[in-house]
């Protein structure tokens, strides 16, 4: 039994040997350019203010919304310069590998 499993191995080993033609298959390497760019409306600063009621408000109300207004307009700088930022650092190297 191990004689025929040793012969088996040794002929297996010779088929797929012999099956291969080349050395080495030839690689293939793909690449993509992209070329990524932000508006120039997105590089504004935020500017969307808080709707304020159409009435007389008060002192506390006034401070309260104005509280508002200036978290939003953080908020919304951040996100957008966030934003900002990795388009421009997307679009510092163009070629993309493919991987193959």
């Amino acid at each position: 039994m191990r004689l025929f499993l040793a012969a088996m191995a040794a002929a297996s080993a010779a088929i797929v040997s012999a099956c291969s033609t080349s050395a080495e298959a030839p690689r293939v390497e793909a690449r993509a350019t992209v070329t990524v760019t932000a508006p120039a409306q997105a590089r504004a600063v935020c500017s969307a203010p808080v709707a304020i009621p159409d009435r007389a408000i008060s002192e506390a109300e006034a401070t309260t919304l104005w509280g508002r207004d200036r978290g939003a307009l953080r908020i919304c700088e951040q996100r957008r310069a966030a934003a900002i930022a990795a388009i421009d650092a997307a679009g510092e190297s163009p070629a993309v590998d493919g991987g193959f």
